[in-house]
């Protein structure tokens, strides 16, 4: 069994689409080991997205994921990392699949509704900045 993270960004949390994005995972059987709403804080964005330190869209990106509370979940299934990716659609919305998260509700290339871990090593980093093992059941 393969684990991932996915975020409800502060747009998806705002607009009332976090029950929407479970229930896409969920329809699509993969599980729900863990989850929690939090608030990063500008430093804790930071240090999250520290790996895209040098990219043109670090300090936008840190501001937008700082502005409002989050969902972060711990997903577990059969190549769940590959499948949370399809679900979610290309990060920039116009280039998305129709029928995927993003291309259904995202309204521009950084306000894309959800974050998923791109490989195991990402995963691994991502779920243990926001969960410790007590907080995941599976």
């Amino acid at each position: 069994m393969e684990r991932t993270l996915s975020i409800v960004k502060p747009d998806g949390v705002e607009r009332g689409l976090v029950g929407e994005v479970v229930k896409r995972f969920e329809n699509a059987g993969i599980r729900i080991v863990g989850m929690r709403m939090v608030r990063l804080t500008r430093d804790q964005a930071k240090r999250f997205y520290a790996v895209h330190r040098e990219r043109p869209f670090y300090d936008s990106v840190t501001q937008f994921m700082s502005s409002g509370p989050i969902v972060v979940m711990v997903l577990e299934g059969d190549r769940v990392i590959q499948r949370n990716r399809d679900l979610m659609g290309a990060t920039n919305p116009k280039d998305a699949a129709a029928g995927t998260i993003r291309k259904d509700f995202a309204t521009d290339i950084e306000k894309n509704v959800v974050h998923g871990s791109d490989a195991p090593e990402t995963a691994r980093t991502e779920i243990d900045f926001f969960f410790n093992a007590i907080e995941i059941c599976g």
